[in-house]
């Protein structure tokens, strides 16, 4: 188990040595961050092979590497914890994680700053590894903001460029929102259970209030939305798309996305005590799913739409984990696939620019797939697996939620499986507008550009991740499956749906099929104008707009809050400042009204000492008299 540390602190070392090596590092930073990735995916393969020689019951090990918080009452020590699920997302980010590494070597050669960026990706790495291995809420909370920290940088890597400055700015902010959800989570754990360590909050929570635990259910939730960008806190998303596209193919598939679901299914046991936090899980995924899917009907920015196909992916998997052990399992399926498929998609994307001179809008390419056929097919296939068609990997996982959708009981079941094969169809919808739109029809390419195929290093990758896109799905459903791989940590409990799972696939691949047709009719039958109409309706315009999200955004919580702020601010300039002002100028002006009787003159003094004494004789004679 000592061996499971080196994970992450491999890509640690590697981010600390890129970053204080300086210029000296600038020739052979990039081979260093690539092995330091690599060599942390090969601790991380040894270790699952060992785990898979034990059984069941011994596949959860813990390591305490030493006392991190001992203060009073709060004990916390630096602990790791490898299970089966943990153990899913550690292959995950270290393998996706090192063929984003390796692409990044062609994508950036020419980018003056190679070595910080790969520093950058080394830390991305090493966060979101503490945050999966940590045993314990606050060990998470501290990968939590690492990753945070690392998607500021990465985001903003182009800082020159203020959209990428303000993009980054913005991640940081909506995240820290969320962040706070985890915050107030971790204080009602340590003063409900008095710990913040997995074994005792999990174990102990059984005997929680349930108010107690959907008040935690629903701040970890909080924290989720932000990282997993879900609605309401999924406006940063899009503009994420400014920084350089490894980023987005490492924020989308491996890393940053994938948190909030992390996060959900392993608070597993909390979740299940409190059916009212499930609930509002199940909704946001549902909303998310739509919202997300709507958005990347209209998007004409190749990387844009896949952002928002991200948040409508990530709602299918936030949907599954509100399902409860019907769905947390599938909720993993579905992220494990959707990790090669999305990786390959943006790194297709990232290819299609390389070649494009950093072209991003989908109405200039066109005709690509003569002069790309490397990126024609991996994407292609991404494509098809991204839509559930068989026996591409998204058709396993897909499926599986939307079955444990139907599966739910009275009204519930029908309303969420219609959510999720209308979801269905809007990605066929909008993936086959991506694909029609960026490699077939017209040429439309503006600005001389001369399209090429990428170099090796980019190409290698995208092909080892299309090999994932068609079989990943089926070598985790057939035989020993994810499910019963996760049986021990998050339960299983799989219910049939009323409906025959033959119908609801034929259905779901029905309505795909018609998301096909419909793009196929609009984007390949007719000609596509190199600039958007503006004489579209009203859904197309706020789907431009990201559905308004933003103004949302602004209506409810910044203009509020700004005016707040404002309130507060008279409030301490007038009032508290105020008090303290005053009174600080009555002492002053008592005290210059005092200090005129220091004249200086001895008969005034010896004159008030006489009239002082006079007064006490006086007094004295008339308490006789009386």
């Amino acid at each position: 188990m000592s061996t499971v540390a080196l994970v992450p602190a491999l890509p640690l070392l590697g981010a600390v040595v890129l970053l204080l090596g300086g210029r000296r590092a600038d020739s052979w930073g990039h081979l260093l961050g690539c092995m330091a990735a690599l060599a942390s995916f090969a601790v991380a393969a040894v270790a699952f092979v060992e785990m898979l020689g034990r059984a069941d019951a011994d596949r959860s090990v813990h390591q305490s590497l030493f006392s991190w918080v001992p203060v009073a009452q709060l004990q916390v020590d630096f602990g790791l914890q490898l299970d089966q699920l943990s153990m899913c997302f550690v292959l995950l980010i270290t393998g996706v994680g090192s063929l984003i590494h390796l692409y990044s070597v062609g994508y950036m050669a020419h980018d003056p700053q190679r070595r910080k960026f790969f520093a950058y990706l080394n830390l991305f790495l090493a966060a979101m590894l503490i945050l999966v291995l940590a045993d314990n809420f606050l060990g998470l909370y501290l990968g939590w903001e690492g990753v945070g920290l690392a998607s500021y940088l990465l985001i903003g890597f182009w800082q020159h460029k203020p959209a990428a400055a303000t993009a980054a700015k913005k991640a940081f902010v909506v995240n820290r929102v969320g962040d706070m959800g985890l915050v107030v989570a971790l204080m009602i754990m340590f003063a409900t259970f008095g710990s913040v360590g997995f074994a005792e909050v999990f174990g102990a929570a059984p005997q929680a209030s349930e108010s107690v635990l959907t008040a935690i259910g629903l701040t970890l939730l909080l924290a989720a939305c932000a990282k997993s960008a879900q609605v309401p806190l999924q406006s940063w998303l899009g503009d994420a798309m400014e920084g350089p596209t490894p980023v987005s193919a490492l924020i989308h598939a491996a890393t940053m996305v994938t948190a909030g679901v992390y996060l959900i299914v392993r608070s597993n046991p909390v979740f299940d005590l409190a059916p009212n936090a499930r609930l509002a899980v199940v909704v946001v995924g549902a909303v998310t799913l739509l919202f997300g899917a709507i958005i990347g009907c209209a998007k004409d920015d190749i990387k844009k739409a896949l952002a928002a196909s991200t948040m409508s992916q990530i709602g299918y998997m936030v949907l599954a984990a509100g399902l409860g052990p019907a769905g947390y399992a599938f909720a993993i399926l579905h992220l494990l696939t959707h990790g090669f498929f999305k990786a390959g998609l943006f790194l297709g994307a990232g290819s299609v620019m390389h070649g494009m001179n950093e072209e991003t809008d989908m109405r200039r390419y066109g005709g690509l797939r003569a002069v790309m056929p490397i990126t024609f097919v991996t994407f292609g296939l991404g494509y098809l697996a991204i839509i559930g068609i068989p026996p591409f990997s998204g058709f396993f996982s897909k499926d599986k939620i939307i079955e444990a959708a139907f599966a739910q009981p009275g009204v519930t079941g029908p309303v969420l499986g219609a959510v999720t094969v209308l979801g269905a169809g809007l990605t066929a919808f909008y993936m086959t507008r991506v694909m029609l739109m960026t490699f077939f029809g017209d040429r439309r390419w503006q600005g001389g550009a001369h399209p090429h195929e990428s170099p090796g290093v980019m190409t290698a990758p995208m092909i080892v991740l299309a090999v994932g896109s068609v079989a990943a799905g089926a070598l985790l459903t057939v035989g020993a499956s994810l499910a019963d791989w996760l049986a021990p940590v998050v339960g299983s409990d799989h219910e049939q749906p009323p409906i025959p799972v033959w119908a609801i696939t034929a259905g779901t691949l029905a309505v795909v099929l018609v998301g096909v047709a419909v793009a196929y009719r609009r984007y390949a039958a007719e000609q596509i104008p190199v600039t958007a109409p503006t004489d579209v309706s009203a859904l197309t315009v706020a789907a431009r707009r990201d559905l308004y999200g933003d103004a949302v955004n602004e209506a409810v919580f910044m203009r509020p809050g700004a005016g707040l702020t404002r309130a507060l601010v008279t409030v301490d300039d007038r009032v508290v400042d105020g008090s303290v002002d005053g009174i600080a100028g009555l002492v002053g002006g008592v005290s210059s009204r005092i200090r005129r009787l220091q004249t200086g003159f001895v008969r005034s003094y010896a004159l008030a000492m006489f009239a002082g004494a006079a007064l006490v004789v006086a007094t004295m004679l008339l308490g006789r008299l009386w």
